[in-house]
């Protein structure tokens, strides 16, 4: 029977939290420097067509 391999498992959990504590640093450092994070754009057909709903719904 093959038996788990933990200090692979150790090493991956550090790796995960590495790059995440770097991610974290990395968005602190723009935000303290004015940059703006990149956002997903809303598409103006989404924000039409909420507001289709809303005056259905009234």
């Amino acid at each position: 029977m093959a038996r788990n391999n933990y200090s692979y498992e150790k090493r991956q959990k550090e790796l995960a939290r590495k790059k995440k504590k770097e991610a974290k640093r990395q968005k602190k450092l723009n935000r303290a420097l004015g940059i703006e994070e990149e956002k997903p754009e809303v598409i103006s057909e989404d924000v039409e067509n909420a507001d289709d709903e809303t005056e259905i719904a009234d």
